[in-house]
């Protein structure tokens, strides 16, 4: 890699009359272990209580997915 810059920049992609600039970082999906962390953490903030693992999980999902924006 001599000479070469090694940073990371967005992608650029042109359509006609438009474009788009996304960010590589922005389309990396959240780690099972983040999902599972942020999903206990719902649990516990719901008093432990039990029945609602599912539901939590998707919120948690759905909070780090938002998160990303």
């Amino acid at each position: 890699m001599l000479g070469r810059d090694v940073t990371k920049r967005s992608k650029s992609s042109a359509f006609p009359g438009k474009t788009y600039t996304t960010n590589p970082s922005d389309s990396i999906a959240p780690s099972h272990d983040q999902i599972r962390q942020r999903a206990y953490e719902l649990y516990e903030l719901r008093g432990r209580q039990d029945g609602s693992s599912e539901q939590d999980w998707l919120e948690a999902e759905r909070q780090m997915l938002a998160g990303r924006k």
